[in-house]
């Protein structure tokens, strides 16, 4: 889809997506959070940020990112993606809709983490701390615009 249609267009990204889904099922984390964020960014790109919190296969996007990111330990950003995901579906299907249900199981599920995961989440100290600081501003400055988290 890419050659044919740009890296853009929303086939392409909905590609990138599964490419993602497909990399996190197989482990290869850092893959799939490439995979989402190019997918995220491309849909707000191609739709613009008004569009996008109502774009459903960008909330898909998001709803898996959140996944991949509360697998990872990072629970402070999956609450952001998750949020992000919730006020979409809510917008679009109602509160009542099974992925909303979901979204909230899963924000309920982070409340209640220990402390002691929520503190070392913010040590940095691996390798990819840069990276991941970088991630946290981005996905930080997304729920703002989108007056979220």
């Amino acid at each position: 889809y890419e050659k044919a249609l740009g890296p853009k267009h929303t086939w392409t990204l909905a590609t990138v997506h599964c490419l993602g889904s497909l990399y996190q099922n197989q482990d290869k984390l850092a893959e799939a959070e490439a995979m989402y964020t190019r997918a995220l960014q491309g849909c707000e790109e191609a739709l613009g940020s008004e569009v996008l919190p109502s774009y459903l296969p960008a909330l898909s996007t998001m709803f898996a990112f959140g996944d991949l990111l509360s697998q990872t330990g990072r629970k402070d950003l999956a609450k952001v993606m998750y949020s992000r995901a919730l006020a979409g579906y809510t917008t679009i299907q109602g509160p009542s809709s099974k992925w909303c249900k979901q979204l909230e199981d899963r924000l309920q599920t982070l409340s209640i983490a220990s402390p002691e995961l929520e503190e070392s989440q913010d040590e940095l100290t691996e390798p990819g701390a840069a990276k991941s600081r970088s991630l946290k501003r981005k996905l930080r400055s997304w729920g703002r615009r989108l007056n979220i988290g």
